[in-house]
């Protein structure tokens, strides 16, 4: 499809055990693809490991590991999970500070809106990125804010206790990029594309594109398994269509970047480059770069149309600012016409 980026998501098994997922994670590294070539950063969403645990996804070159907390409320998680290793509520919260232990400085929080009230939720998540910053010296990485989706069998999917309307979840993605303006939203296809499209405007600045949500799902030639998928995709468009939305209708840079990681700025770098805003010198650059890789390999005819224009935008954008830099992106740009790739500062 042209993504360079993965999120892994595993269950709650006891067969996704450290050395199980650190073995998935190197195969994956391991894939490569006339045009992709390999992939250049692979995420973790996997239930919380011991400190030993995620010493082998950190010795593996993960990127960022993500869980979320689900609900903050004790009772309410106590409800929603009253047996297996998941119900061990301390376990989870503290996951987070075993990885950062194990040197994984990269983290994505996230609470599953529905299940309690909004309000304490959002308190609660924005506590936990405090603790985590005043004892490590960094905050998350990412923040995912999933709504409860209705699923095959499951009543409170379909009748949330706490139902969030598309109105005050815009609050919560609002008040969240206002709190943590370093972090990036994530937002994923669970909810429908118009509304997707009205969330960018408000702060979310990551976006899945081309999910499925069922074990086996990408290898499978049905589009569509309501019978088993994990909850309803609100936005079943492909990657090169939601591409497109971006660059045409929104006018933003497309980004599939990973210089960040391959070159340390994790972490602490990260957060003292991300907080003034000094980390725009590299995303800006890179994101063209990473924009005219996919123009040249995948994109439809109509996306690369809209992304010449907006590149070539973008392009003396730079050069107003630093025209020498734009020089460099130029010559970069060039480059990759001619067949280079995996180009970056």
């Amino acid at each position: 499809m042209g993504h360079k980026r993965l999120l892994l998501v595993y269950g709650e098994h006891p067969r996704f055990d450290a050395d199980w997922i650190a073995g998935t994670i190197n195969d994956v590294y391991s894939v490569s693809s006339g045009k992709s070539n390999t992939i250049r950063r692979v995420n973790v969403n996997c239930a919380p490991l011991s400190t030993a645990g995620f010493k082998k996804l950190h010795d593996v070159g993960i990127g960022t590991y993500q869980c979320f907390q689900e609900t903050y409320h004790r009772d309410t998680y106590k409800t929603m999970h009253p047996h297996g290793r998941k119900a061990d509520f301390a376990w989870r919260l503290y996951a987070m500070h075993r990885a950062q232990d194990a040197g994984i400085d990269d983290i994505g929080l996230g609470v599953l809106f529905g299940l309690f009230n909004a309000l304490f939720e959002v308190l609660a998540l924005l506590y936990h990125a405090l603790e985590l910053e005043q004892k490590y010296g960094v905050g998350p990485h990412t923040v995912s804010f999933p709504r409860l989706e209705p699923a095959l069998d499951s009543d409170i999917s379909i009748h949330p206790p706490h139902l969030i309307t598309d109105h005050y979840f815009k609050k919560i993605v609002a008040v969240l990029r206002l709190a943590m303006p370093y972090t990036g939203l994530i937002l994923t296809t669970r909810e429908e594309a118009s509304f997707r499209s009205e969330l960018i405007e408000i702060g979310a600045s990551q976006l899945s594109a081309g999910s499925r949500t069922y074990p086996g799902a990408y290898s499978d030639a049905e589009t569509s398994r309501p019978d088993v998928q994990q909850f309803c995709v609100g936005d079943d468009r492909s990657l090169d269509e939601v591409i497109l939305s971006i660059a045409r209708e929104h006018g933003y840079m497309p980004s599939w970047c990973t210089a960040c990681y391959r070159l340390g700025r994790t972490g602490i770098n990260f957060m003292e480059i991300a907080k003034d805003g000094f980390i725009q010198k590299f995303c800006s650059p890179n994101s063209l770069l990473t924009f005219k890789e996919y123009m040249e390999d995948y994109a439809s005819a109509e996306t690369r149309d809209a992304g010449d224009t907006l590149l070539k935008d973008e392009l003396d954008n730079l050069g107003r600012t630093d025209s020498r830099l734009k020089e460099k992106v130029a010559n970069l740009l060039s480059r990759i016409e001619t067949g280079e790739r995996d180009l970056y500062f």
